[in-house]
C-alpha cells in the first residue's frame, strides 16, 4: 500500500484510472477527505489543501477531525484456528490477546 504522510496524518494513495491522476484519500478521519494529483509536488499540495480544508470545516462544526478508537474489535475466525492460536499462546506462556497483539504489530511495522 502506498503512504503519503503529512502532519501526522496519512492517506492512501492509488491511481486512478478514469482521471489518468494520482487519487490520495486521507485516513483515520472522523469524516471523508480526498484529493487529486498528477505528479508527488501536485499530491503532496493537494493533500495540503484538502486536509486545511476538512480540518477548517471540523473547527466551525466543533467536531473532532480524528477517528476515535477504544483499542477493542470483534474478530471473527475460524474455530480450528481460535483452537490454534490459544494453543500456541498457551505453550508461549502468553494470553491469546498477547499473541494476536504482537501478530498484528509485526504486520503493520513489516
Amino acid at each position: 500500500m502506498n503512504l503519503m504522510n503529512l502532519d501526522g496524518y496519512n492517506a492512501k494513495i492509488e491511481y486512478d484510472e478514469e482521471t489518468n491522476q494520482f487519487r490520495g484519500e486521507i485516513l483515520g478521519l472522523s469524516g471523508g477527505a480526498d484529493f487529486y494529483g498528477s505528479n508527488p509536488d501536485e499530491l503532496r499540495l493537494e493533500f495540503k489543501k484538502s486536509l486545511d480544508v476538512f480540518l477548517e470545516v471540523c473547527k466551525e462544526q466543533g467536531v473532532e477531525p480524528r477517528r476515535h478508537y477504544s483499542g477493542k474489535f470483534n474478530l471473527r475466525i475460524p474455530p480450528e484456528l481460535h483452537e490454534k492460536l490459544a494453543m500456541t499462546a498457551e505453550a508461549q506462556g502468553k494470553s491469546l490477546n498477547t499473541l494476536a497483539q504482537e501478530a498484528l504489530q509485526r504486520s503493520v511495522t513489516a
